[in-house]
């Protein structure tokens, strides 16, 4: 289900997946499909992590990018839930063909 709220979603960020909602800054991003994939993905690992160990680890891995980085983006970007969604967000048939757990080849 997709939801719009300016104020959930953070400075400079488009979109939020927090299963099982889609979160998008505004309703003309819901034609973005490229956006939503990505945001599926994510919903993708949150339900094979059971949520709650989703957020723990990416807030983790986070922490343990931006000390190794020392930069914010470089940090988020490096996540693996990230990496995964960044590179495979432009493939429709990606949650399709995904394997279980794919995240951690991005680690």
């Amino acid at each position: 289900m997709i939801l719009f709220s300016k104020y959930l979603i953070p400075k400079n960020y488009t979109g939020l997946a927090i299963y099982p909602f889609i979160f998008l800054k505004n309703k003309s991003l819901s034609d973005n499909w490229v956006l939503i994939n990505h945001e599926r993905i994510h919903l993708k690992q949150q339900l094979e992590l059971l949520w709650v160990f989703f957020f723990l680890w990416y807030i983790l891995e986070f922490l343990f990018r931006f000390v190794q980085l020392r930069n914010w983006n470089d940090a988020y970007k490096n996540i693996s839930f990230e990496k995964e969604s960044y590179e495979n967000e432009g493939n429709p048939n990606y949650l399709n063909e995904r394997k279980t757990w794919s995240f951690i080849n991005y680690l």
